[in-house]
């Protein structure tokens, strides 16, 4: 496995353009929109015992996981090319030593099975191509002693690094799942009562609105869900689209395919690994995003799009983004202007409420725009919104010819 690796190997002058504008670090200020990073952490916990398995005799089990990948482009080949250019993967888990030690076997099979070297600097430490992996074992993990964090009796831990040639990563950096983690579990909202509305026309009676947009108009777009990383991560037990299978946190070592997929078939994760941010690339703004626009230059719509999305269309669709995305849990502060009377959230169902709460706070309207399910091999699913009050109004429709409509009755053109 060679660094750079090709995510798209050829590109037109538009998307460089594009790539130019909107992903470079020139373009982008203070935030790296360049850069791609998930964390996870699963727990055993009274709360989450469905998903976790959690019982009065085993309760300390965890898995965190975070990953950093880095992209740009490669302008050395005819064409310019999309490329990876550094990758991190961190995995730790806290286990009954057993399974640990199994882990353990496991984890040199799948070494010697991907043809992983010794580097013979440390014990711990393999090459393969531009990447090492580094596997560390701890009776009491550092963290959890940073922590004070008891470790259940009879556990132990172990860390599994994969990471580009001198790629270093800042303490604050490496220790950020740990300061998620030590936040706690999200206690989920308790929903209220929304009203139901056949559409957009509720707004009339609003104006002028501020837009909270999640992956919802992303999905229209052609860019997978978020929970779909769930799938190339493994943070649960499911697989595909199959409605079938369980959602269960991963919560056992000897069941962690991520870290076998990228020892065994390191290239084919990798592209596994890199999908959404190919997506995110060839992606368009539709016609949810430019009707946006359009009501914004309108006057209808006022500030910027409070967004956790990071495929940059609203901004490309020229609209401004204020960057709500944190993995710290303190979401940044929501500009509301003085004249706003409402609050357009669209297709977000992650569990960050903060600019809502301000919203109601400010004593805004809240109005969400989302199907509040998923229809996946032909079977509909219902998916509430999770942070619905009483007083709110929750309109059941796809982005596009909602804010389609509400165009019309603005008397917009798009």
């Amino acid at each position: 496995m060679f660094l750079p690796h090709p995510v798209i190997d050829s590109l037109n002058p538009d998307q460089v353009r594009m790539w130019d504008a909107h992903f470079s670090p020139e373009a982008s200020g203070q935030r790296r929109p360049a850069v791609e990073e998930g964390i996870w952490r699963r727990t055993q916990d009274p709360a989450n015992r469905e998903l976790s398995g959690w019982s009065e005799d085993e309760s300390g089990r965890r898995r965190v996981v975070h990953y950093r990948l880095h992209y740009g482009l490669d302008r050395t080949q005819p064409m310019e090319r999309l490329v990876l250019e550094e990758l991190y993967l961190y995995v730790s888990w806290l286990a009954p030593a057993a399974e640990i030690a199994d882990h353990r076997r496991d984890l040199d099979q799948w070494l010697a099975a991907g043809r992983w070297k010794p580097t013979g600097d440390q014990d711990n430490t393999w090459r393969h191509g531009d990447l090492y992996a580094t596997i560390t074992e701890h009776a009491v993990h550092p963290q959890d002693e940073r922590a004070d964090r008891d470790t259940a009796e009879g556990f132990t831990s172990i860390d599994v690094t994969i990471c580009s040639v001198d790629y270093t990563l800042p303490r604050a950096a490496r220790n950020l799942p740990w300061d998620v983690l030590a936040g706690g579990m999200r206690v989920k909202e308790q929903r209220g009562t929304p009203t139901y509305a056949d559409d957009l026309s509720c707004l009339l009676d609003h104006l002028p609105f501020v837009v909270e947009a999640g992956c919802g108009t992303s999905i229209e777009a052609g860019i997978p869900p978020l929970h779909w990383l769930h799938e190339v991560y493994r943070v649960t037990s499911r697989a595909g689209n199959d409605l079938t299978q369980g959602y269960a946190f991963t919560l056992a070592p000897t069941d962690d395919i991520l870290v076998q997929e990228i020892l065994t078939d390191t290239v084919r994760k990798i592209d596994d690994m890199t999908a959404m941010f190919r997506s995110v690339v060839l992606a368009e703004p539709t016609s949810a995003h430019r009707v946006l626009k359009a009501m914004h230059d309108a006057g209808h719509m006022v500030g910027a799009v409070a967004t956790h999305n990071f495929d940059r269309l609203l901004a490309r669709a020229g609209l401004q983004e204020a960057f709500m995305r944190r993995y710290d849990q303190r979401t940044p502060h929501m500009p509301f202007p003085d004249d706003a009377k409402s609050l357009l959230v669209i297709g977000l169902h992650a569990d960050r409420r903060a600019v809502q709460a301000r919203a109601r706070e400010r004593g805004l309207k809240v109005i969400y725009l989302d199907t509040e399910g998923v229809t996946e091999n032909g079977t509909h699913k219902p998916y509430l919104i999770e942070g619905a009050r009483t007083g709110d109004v929750v309109v059941r429709c796809e982005a596009i010819p909602a804010l389609l409509h509400l165009a019309e009755l603005l008397d917009v053109t798009v």
